[in-house]
């Protein structure tokens, strides 16, 4: 997901996008550990899409 895409989200939208994104990050945890993972690559991009989301989030917070 890119900044850009982030941006047109309204918050509430961003938060559930936050929550999906934890989740789906906890799992390839678990994949991992498990030896199951297919595309270890995976969890480096959606590491990043959560720190898009809270850098997005927190730049939002200070404008207000």
């Amino acid at each position: 997901m890119k900044a850009d895409e982030i941006r047109e989200l309204s918050v509430e939208d961003m938060g559930h996008r936050l929550e999906e994104l934890r989740i789906e990050l906890f799992n390839l945890r678990f994949q991992k550990a498990k030896n199951l993972l297919d595309n270890p690559d995976r969890i480096r991009l959606v590491k990043r899409d959560i720190a898009r989301l809270l850098t997005i989030l927190k730049q939002r917070q200070i404008k207000q």
